[in-house]
């Protein structure tokens, strides 16, 4: 469950961020950028040195699906694995996940390679998820950004393509904004202002 106050905090979080990178408040930001503004190395599975070609078809190929990203900390240097078998949306939505827990300053999870070379999560905090999943929601599509494309009548798929998000990470912002609702009322508002 989301503390009070936290919602609030995530949106000026994704706006301080989009003012540091150069951008307006509801411009795009992409999630390689803040990785790099906030000096977090990425990598495919491709790119880690010494991984075996044959773990790395087993964590792209075999079973693409068990995992997204994974975020391993050397020293003070936090790196970021993301799954390159997954849509550029996908992978956006996910490192924007996993530079979300580095930001709130999440404990990490505890991962283990099983005998054939999958990963399994041996810890999960159903809290710290759901902290890191708003907040990257709101870094991905903050509440004026969402405004935006429905004052100005943005079509979806114009605004999907824009943002790199999925028409799913879409739906759920608006959802959980409650921005159409909003938007309906002033309306409605509005058509009884004018019709008096």
């Amino acid at each position: 469950m989301l503390v009070r106050g936290f919602k609030a905090w995530c949106e000026n979080v994704a706006l301080q961020f989009r003012k540091e990178v150069g951008l307006s408040a509801s411009d795009p930001l992409d999630a390689r950028l803040l990785a790099k503004h906030l000096d977090v190395e990425v990598w495919t599975p491709e790119q880690v040195p010494g991984l075996d070609q044959k773990y790395c078809g087993v964590l792209l190929k075999q079973d693409p699906s068990s995992w997204s990203a994974v975020t391993i900390c050397v020293g003070v240097k936090d790196l970021i694995v993301i799954n390159s078998s997954h849509s550029k949306a996908r992978q956006g939505s996910d490192l924007m996940h996993e530079l979300s827990h580095i930001l709130i300053g999440h404990e990490p999870a505890r991962m283990d390679i099983a005998e054939g070379g999958m990963l399994m999560l041996n810890s999960y905090n159903r809290d710290q998820e759901e902290e890191a999943n708003w907040l990257a929601g709101c870094l991905l599509l903050p509440r004026d950004a969402l405004v935006l494309i429905r004052r100005e009548g943005m079509g979806l798929v114009e605004f999907i393509r824009k943002y790199g998000v999925s028409q799913q990470m879409l739906s759920w912002r608006l959802n959980v904004t409650g921005v159409d609702k909003q938007m309906e009322r002033t309306r409605r508002r509005m058509g009884i202002r004018l019709s008096r």
